[in-house]
């Protein structure tokens, strides 16, 4: 059944464009939101139970041949799995409405399942190939929907995501060449096996290196950043909106995680270059996004800043700093997707990304100023919602873990976010109402309800924290420190 989260939205992918030659709307909505729906109610629902006895794995096999691929899933994973199928059927509602002035939209969902599948097998695959493969799936389905409105700004971002991919998963390939003639596998649990038998520090260093380059550009961390502030407000919102809340944490955080802590090991100078990592693209792209203009600009430098926190939770180490990460994770998720979901209903309302356009929008749209208004304090770490409990635990994780400094550039730029995301509420939502947006009306009911789900997930992540965590991000830790055992 694991198989499922792969060939499920393989299959109707493979079928949606031909759907689409008969139905252009109604039956590509459906098939592909059923798809979502379904892969979140399974993961809820179906998956957690299956890992009662540890990590389930799953082997491929040909008439009775096996064919050397196996996935599994752990609590890591399916914790992953599950926040993939949240947003992308929160996205997937949105879209029903949102897409309708792009047209094609049966490519558009054959695109999006794609990446799903690229992301769903990067979670599950239990080797660096495989990695390496579903990372390329996702990515070359996210390069065609950032260009997917083929206006001139789009397509360059996209060419421009594509060229700094590339130097990613060359980095990425390099490290996995290096690390198989060294060792003579692939699999996790023989490459680390392999590299502490070798004991050989400098070509460990080396594929260390060429790994954190690869992943760090995927995750977009400072100074690998370059790419993401031209993409993900380029693409269509719901996408910026897959980009921005799985993409980069799975093709970038995850993969990283998993083949630092499960391949090389989490050593002492590793987990401090993280931090530092972390805590520089925290302060940096905080920075950045205070001096734009353009809401969708300042939403991806964000991006960039929050996942520095969850690389400076997970780069600590310690249990409290792992499940701070790792909630970390799950509140940037789900309140980044809200806030670019928004940024569609405004500029699809307006026109316009340009705040100093903007003002008084929340008399015309009520329910985006006000869903907006809880995904920006709940990014922002205001209690009692999900972002103030999780970076909370990760600065505890750093005095904890006796890194004054680090904790105290966490809190400090944690009033940095509250200040740029008051700036797109002031300019965008309250104040009088610019004449310009007389006429300008609500959000439609799927965008809306879209939104709405995910603005009472804020509130819900925070107000029910301590049963989030026991639930999910515990046994997602425990995960993350025990590996799939194989």
């Amino acid at each position: 059944m694991i198989f499922l989260y792969i060939g499920l939205p393989l299959i109707v992918a493979a079928v949606l464009p031909l759907v689409g030659k008969v139905s252009k709307k109604v039956l590509p909505d459906v098939l592909a939101n059923g798809v979502f729906l379904f892969l979140f109610a399974y993961a809820v629902t179906g998956a957690r139970p299956l890992l009662a006895g540890g990590a389930l794995r799953q082997t491929f096999t040909w008439f009775g041949e096996p064919l050397g691929i196996q996935i599994a899933v752990d609590g890591f994973s399916l914790f992953l799995l599950t926040v993939i199928a949240l947003v992308s059927a929160c996205v997937g509602l949105y879209s029903i409405s949102y897409m309708e002035h792009y047209g094609s939209k049966a490519n558009y969902y054959a695109l999006l399942l794609m990446m799903i599948v690229g992301m769903n097998g990067l979670v599950l695959v239990t080797d660096l190939f495989q990695i390496y493969i579903f990372m390329e799936v996702a990515a070359v389905a996210s390069y065609a929907l950032v260009a997917f409105g083929r206006e001139h700004a789009e397509l360059e971002a996209a060419f421009k995501y594509l060229m700094l991919s590339v130097v990613a998963s060359a980095a990425v390939l390099l490290a996995i060449a290096l690390l198989f003639g060294l060792t003579g596998s692939l699999s996790f649990a023989a490459v680390g096996e392999g590299l502490r038998r070798l004991d050989d520090k400098i070509a460990a260093g080396i594929a260390s290196a060429l790994f954190l380059l690869g992943f760090g550009l995927k995750a977009a961390l400072v100074p690998f950043h370059a790419w993401l502030p031209d993409a993900h407000p380029s693409a269509p919102a719901p996408i910026s909106a897959i980009l921005s809340g799985l993409l980069i944490k799975v093709s970038g955080v995850y993969a990283m995680t998993r083949v630092f802590f499960h391949v090389f090991g989490l050593t002492p100078a590793l987990s401090e270059v993280l931090m530092w990592l972390g805590a520089v693209s925290i302060v940096v792209a905080a920075l950045l996004a205070l001096a734009q203009k353009d809401m969708k600009r300042m939403l991806a430098y964000s991006s960039i800043s929050q996942v520095g926190y969850v690389v400076l939770g997970l780069g600590i180490g310690t249990p409290l700093g792992i499940a701070g990460g790792l909630f970390h994770l799950l509140n940037h998720a789900v309140a980044k997707s809200l806030l670019f979901l928004n940024s569609g209903s405004v500029q699809q309302a307006t026109g316009t990304r340009d705040l100093d356009e903007m003002g008084g929008l929340a008399k015309r749209m009520p329910i985006t100023a006000t869903t907006n208004l809880i995904g920006s304090l709940s990014i922002s770490g205001v209690p009692p919602l999900g972002g103030f409990w999780s970076k909370l635990l990760i600065i505890m994780a750093l005095v904890q873990a006796r890194q004054p400094a680090l904790a105290v550039i966490a809190v400090l730029a944690s009033v940095l976010t509250l200040w740029y995301y008051l700036i797109i509420q002031r300019k965008a939502f309250f104040g009088k109402l610019n004449a310009r947006w007389a006429e300008v009306k609500e959000a439609p009911f799927w965008m809306s309800a879209a939104t709405v789900i995910l603005a009472v997930l804020c509130l819900a992540l925070g107000l029910f924290f301590s049963s989030v965590v026991s639930t999910w991000i515990q046994p997602a830790a425990d995960g993350l420190a025990k590996g799939m055992g194989m």
